[in-house]
């Protein structure tokens, strides 16, 4: 398939692949980190038992987060090459069909009959495959998955957003680990919100809420648990 040809409009769909990796794994590393060593400390634990359990968190999380996407854009990639492999065989054996089928897009989506045979025809002989990738199976190169990518990107986004309340914990006194590590992670939280929206051109305000509410509730049901079971144990 060919890259696309460059436009001066500037759309941000472009960025989707790479900004929901990139904000699931930080989001994730935050509250999933967070939330941990808030239960853990809810528990009363020593400062030391708390550290452990953060880079705990840190590392297992960042190597299942790795592991997780890079079988769920793997199997993505294969149903992708299958699909395209299928096709490949389709114009080898009857290019005629083919280009009747990519003119019947065409033509459901307003094009007149001819003109839309005569997209089809041009679009075909420059790059057949390309054109039926595009069109009829949806496969775009440029959204195209990427196992390796996702999986790097995934384990290196958590680890960063996971690495921010480990850091707190690591330099707050002890007494007052705990109130620091759930207020400044949910300041981190409402802050990627708030960039991720910007990045994508979403509503900064409702973003950035969104992301702060559901982490707050994450770390109070944990709290709750971790005091429920550091009093009964």
């Amino acid at each position: 398939m060919r890259s696309r040809i460059q436009h001066p409009e500037r759309h941000r769909n472009d960025r989707i692949g790479w900004l929901r990796a990139a904000v699931l794994g930080a989001n994730d590393g935050i509250v999933s980190t967070a939330c941990l060593m808030l239960g853990v400390a809810a528990a009363r634990v020593g400062h030391h038992e708390l550290l452990l359990t953060g880079v705990a968190a840190l590392v297992a999380g960042a190597m299942s987060m790795a592991a997780g996407e890079y079988v769920s854009v793997s199997s993505q990639s294969d149903t992708e090459q299958a699909d395209l492999s299928r096709e490949r065989e389709e114009l080898a054996q009857d290019p005629a069909a083919e280009q009747r089928e990519l003119s019947a897009i065409y033509m459901a989506r307003g094009v007149s009959p001819e003109l839309a045979s005569r997209v089809a025809d041009e679009l075909m002989a420059h790059d057949a495959l390309g054109a039926h990738a595009r069109d009829e199976l949806g496969i775009d190169e440029q959204m195209a998955a990427r196992p390796v990518q996702a999986a790097i990107t995934s384990a290196l986004t958590f680890s960063s957003g996971a690495a921010l309340p480990l850091l707190i914990a690591l330099v707050s006194p002890p007494d007052l680990v705990a109130p620091l590590i759930a207020v400044t992670s949910l300041v981190f939280l409402v802050g990627l919100g708030a960039i991720a929206a910007h990045a994508g051109s979403a509503p900064v305000l409702r973003a950035a809420l969104r992301v702060g509410c559901w982490g707050a509730l994450a770390m109070a049901v944990t709290i709750g648990v971790g005091r429920l079971f550091g009093t009964t144990v």
